[in-house]
Order: structure tokens, then C-alpha cells, then sequence
């Protein structure tokens, strides 16, 4: 059992979850490392154990492989949280997948729209359902879910109808979560996300498709800039939460017309 503050980040095997792991294992969290890879996350834990960045004195790193979009995986993750560390003080709800990119909605196979739903809504529900779970019978009561949206909650891309569809209901799930983890002192809150330097978008600086047909290429930023945004929301005090984040390249196209 830790005495120190307890992380479960999802999709910890690269990009944003890989950076934020990193970053709180770097502040002296202990975290539970998941994803559907288990190679990829024990690169994630190596990393923090001797690589560019080290964990500090006292922070703990587990590795659980789990599809989030599967129930018994997520009840499998949260019991081994419980046997390893005892407590659980923040959800990073980060684990995602874009889908099939370019394809239009009309040629959109039902099982790609499905896949994409399983893991960015279904996936975080479950994972969120575990954490509040914990939270609320622990003692101490209470800590903070950080769910991973998008600029997609607000703006789509053109063809990208599942993406945009579950970030949309992302935010609906955060405003539903923060109301009902109010008597329990659970802090609930979303992150929008746009154009961080991951594998995820190295398509955007060559080139991504454009609102009026037109390939262009954007500018992104360090994705090491998202997980110290992610970092300073997890360490408020219960008793303060940073609802919506939108942390974004500053010339993306994004703001009236790009």
C-alpha cells in the first residue's frame, strides 16, 4: 500500500497517456500503467525508471494490460489499483482511437463506428464508473477523474463522424460525473486537445484535410506541454477543479477561420 497519491492513466503505452504518466511519475505519483500493449507500456515504465525521465523517490509504477472497452478487463484493472497502492486519487481517462480517417460517413462501416464508441465513450464510462467506485468508499473520500476530450468536443474535422460524436458525449458524461461526485468530494473535469506532437497526429504536419477540401499542413505542439496542463489540474485541492481545459497549438486552424 502507498502512502503517496495514486494515478491510473489509460492509453499509457504512448502519445498523450505516455507523457502524462511520465510527468506525474516524474512529480512523485505512483501510477498504474494500462493499455492494450503490454510491450508498450513496459517501454512507458522503463522510461521512467531509467530512461529520459525518472520517477522520484517513492513513486511506483504498475503495469496492467486492459482493453478499457471490455468490463472485465476494467474490473480487473481497478482490483489489482486496490491490492497494489490501497487508494486511488486520480482517473486520466485518456485512452482513444481516431478510427478510420478519410472515409465518409456514408461509406462508414457500422463496425468501425462501433469500435471507435466501444473505446472513447464506452471505454471511458467504465473506467470512470471503477474509479468513482473506489473514490467514494475510500478513506479518505473522494478524488478527480480527467477525462481526455478533444477541440473535436467543439469542432469536428471533416469525415470523422464517430470521433466526434463520442467527444461530444464526453462532455456530457464530465458535466454528469462532476454533479454526482459532489457529495463524495469527486472532482471531475475534461481536457480539450488540439494538435499535440504525438504518432497520433504526425499526419497534420505534412498535411491533414481541410474544412474546404484542401490538404494543408498545421502546426502542433510539444506534447510534454499538455502533460504539465494535465499535472497542475490533478494537484488542486479537491475543493477546486479546473472544469474544461482547452490547450491547443497556438496557429492551428482552429479559431474563427484558422
Amino acid at each position: 500500500m502507498s502512502d503517496g497519491r495514486i494515478a491510473v492513466v489509460t492509453g499509457a503505452g504512448s502519445g498523450i497517456g505516455r507523457a502524462v504518466a511520465l510527468e506525474l511519475l516524474g512529480a512523485g505519483w505512483s501510477v498504474a500503467l494500462t493499455g492494450r500493449r503490454t510491450e508498450r507500456l513496459e517501454e512507458t515504465a522503463a522510461l521512467a525508471s531509467g530512461g529520459t525521465r525518472e520517477g522520484t523517490p517513492g513513486s511506483d509504477c504498475l503495469v496492467v494490460r486492459a482493453d478499457v472497452a471490455q468490463p472485465d478487463d476494467v474490473a480487473a484493472l481497478f482490483a489489482a489499483v486496490r491490492e497494489r497502492f490501497g487508494r486511488l486519487d486520480l482517473l486520466f481517462n485518456n485512452a482513444g482511437t481516431f478510427g478510420p480517417g478519410g472515409v465518409a460517413v456514408e461509406d462508414l462501416e457500422y463496425e468501425a463506428w462501433r469500435h471507435v464508441v466501444d473505446t472513447n465513450l464506452n471505454g471511458a464510462f467504465l473506467c470512470a464508473q471503477a474509479a468513482y467506485r473506489q473514490m467514494k468508499e475510500q478513506d479518505p473520500q473522494g478524488g478527480r477523474i480527467i477525462n481526455n476530450g478533444s477541440v473535436s468536443a467543439h469542432t469536428p474535422r471533416p469525415n470523422s463522424a464517430p470521433y466526434t460524436a463520442t467527444k461530444h458525449a464526453l462532455t456530457g458524461l464530465t458535466k454528469a460525473l462532476a454533479l454526482d461526485g459532489r457529495p463524495y468530494r469527486i472532482a471531475v473535469s475534461q481536457i480539450d486537445i488540439g494538435n499535440a506532437a504525438t504518432d497520433m497526429t504526425a499526419r497534420m504536419r505534412t498535411g491533414a484535410l481541410q474544412a474546404n477540401g484542401e490538404m494543408a499542413p498545421e502546426p502542433v505542439m510539444d506534447v510534454a506541454d499538455v502533460a504539465r496542463t494535465v499535472r497542475h489540474m490533478a494537484e488542486l485541492p479537491l475543493e477546486a477543479n479546473v472544469q474544461f481545459a482547452t490547450v491547443l497549438a497556438t496557429a492551428m486552424p482552429y479559431v474563427g477561420r484558422g
